[in-house]
């Protein structure tokens, strides 16, 4: 109990960070704060400085295993990361085998729980930020899932133009990744800011975007990438939210003017709820999924075996969809997977979009995904 109320008291005082001094500096928009730590240097590493009684020599920092807090000749403490790649960081710090948030810096609902996250901004990569352009609103609805026989929410986003007028809308269904939740596609994915920016520059169609939670499963069909595996959200999404959807916003309900991608997770749910469901979707979106392979649970990846009648009867997916796009970082371990199945898929006579951009497994690459993505739908 006594460690315990220690790690409380530090946990406390983690907040109180110092004002930065004369130094080139970015403050990233995950502060809480808009001044002092932490903050982002020239080079991409990050700096944070905690004053604080107790010791915290052997507080690490999950952004660089190597980094360590180093007391300053003012009583603080500093830590100094190496440099990291541009996008969107969970981080927490460790001490005495507690992990501990920061409360300098916002949390998010990512790696199966609310976590610090550092967001550094990319050189030249604008297309995610708030602009002068007319914006659009995400609501949290609150619907009851028969599936689930629970109430749940979703996150739906329409377009500035939705409040006025009686105008229909084609429905882009997107979904989150593994350890995240509905909430991920907008606060940490910034969606309703590229679509906002997408639709006033003229390269997107007007669209509602519908996040919901994909954490489900169904007695007995377990979890994994596989058709059964993923019936849990497949009757979810078809039986529940769709006719929901429809029901409660001025969508154009046919499968012309509805897309559903994801990524990771959400991707796998893409592939195989909507190559099963082409009478409902036109456009899927698979972006940095491990169906193709690259994750420690996916086996050696069989587009017939995983999807009947997908490569043997190619035509008739040809047929029914406009798009089928798929996406991966450049950094991430799914890569060569991917770019295999994407190739095997074409040889076979599949329609497939493929492209990559640089990053790992994480949101920097799916927001660039998704830009590109909703530039090719409706």
């Amino acid at each position: 109990m006594i460690k315990i109320r220690k790690m409380m008291l530090l946990l406390g005082v983690l907040g109180c960070y110092l004002a930065a001094g004369a130094q080139d500096f970015i403050v990233p928009q995950t502060n809480i704060n808009t001044k002092g730590y932490p903050h982002v240097l020239p080079d991409n590493s990050v700096e944070f400085s905690i004053r604080s009684n107790e010791d915290l020599s052997q507080m690490k920092v999950s952004l660089d295993p190597a980094c360590r807090f180093e007391k300053q000749a003012d009583g603080t403490w500093l830590a100094h990361t190496k440099p990291l790649v541009p996008g969107f960081h969970y981080y927490w710090f460790t001490l005495g085998g507690m992990d501990l948030s920061d409360p300098a810096s916002k949390s998010y609902f990512g790696c199966g729980r609310m976590t610090s996250a550092i967001d550094i901004p990319e050189e030249g990569c604008s297309f995610y930020n708030v602009k002068d352009v007319p914006h659009g609103r995400v609501s949290i609805v609150t619907y009851f899932s028969k599936v689930r026989k629970a109430y749940a929410t979703m996150y739906v986003y329409t377009p500035a133009s939705y409040s006025t007028g009686s105008k229909r809308y084609p429905v882009l269904y997107l979904q989150h990744g593994g350890g995240e939740d509905e909430s991920g596609w907008t606060l940490q994915g910034k969606t309703n800011h590229i679509l906002d920016n997408l639709i006033a520059e003229g390269k997107a169609k007007e669209m509602i975007v519908v996040m919901s939670n994909g954490n489900i499963s169904v007695p007995g069909a377990g979890f994994g990438y596989s058709i059964q595996g993923m019936k849990g959200f497949e009757e979810e999404l078809t039986e529940v939210i769709i006719p929901y959807v429809d029901q409660s916003f001025r969508t154009l309900p046919d499968p012309q003017h509805r897309a559903l991608s994801g990524l990771s997770m959400g991707g796998g749910q893409s592939f195989f709820v909507g190559l099963q469901h082409t009478e409902l979707f036109s456009y899927i979106g698979v972006f940095s999924t491990g169906v193709f392979g690259g994750i420690r649970e996916t086996k050696a990846f069989d587009a017939e075996a995983a999807m009947p009648g997908l490569l043997s009867q190619h035509e008739k997916y040809n047929k029914a969809l406009k798009l089928f796009y798929i996406s991966v970082g450049t950094d991430d371990p799914r890569l060569s997977h991917t770019q295999e199945a994407v190739s095997s898929m074409r040889q076979s006579g599949l329609a497939v979009t493929f492209n990559t951009f640089p990053g790992d497994h994480e949101w920097q690459v799916w927001r660039k995904s998704l830009h590109d993505f909703a530039q090719k739908l409706f």
